[in-house]
């Protein structure tokens, strides 16, 4: 197994145990709103400077 793929897995239970919690403390919606802008930003700067 290549540090990548450990990495993207690590990445993905940390998202999901984020999900998790998130539940647990009644957080949903703003968690949802938190990623929907990090997504938005991310494209915005990949647009930029490409």
């Amino acid at each position: 197994m290549r540090i990548n793929n450990v990495r993207k897995l690590l990445y993905s239970i940390a998202k999901i145990l984020g999900d998790v919690n998130a539940v647990k403390k009644g957080n949903v919606g703003k968690r949802i709103g938190r990623r929907t802008a990090g997504k938005g930003t991310g494209k915005m700067l990949r647009k930029l400077f490409k």
